[in-house]
């Protein structure tokens, strides 16, 4: 299964931060839809850092794998 590494920039104002939560949109969720239809599974993205809700950030890295490329 190939993995990938992204770097990615974002404005978290409407966010509830970069993590999974239950109580709003995260930016690790968004990415998550984005990503499912490359793979029929659920991709679960790891960052490498984390922002609290309505903080920006510009270079934040993530990776991912998925069962096919």
């Amino acid at each position: 299964m190939p993995s990938f590494k992204i770097t990615l920039a974002y404005d978290g104002t409407d966010y509830v931060g970069w993590q999974l939560q239950a109580n709003g949109v995260s930016i690790q969720g968004l990415l998550e839809d984005a990503l499912r239809a490359l793979d029929e599974r659920d991709v679960r993205v790891t960052g490498a850092g984390r922002t609290d809700a309505g903080v920006h950030a510009l270079g934040q890295v993530a990776s991912f794998t998925i069962q096919r490329a």
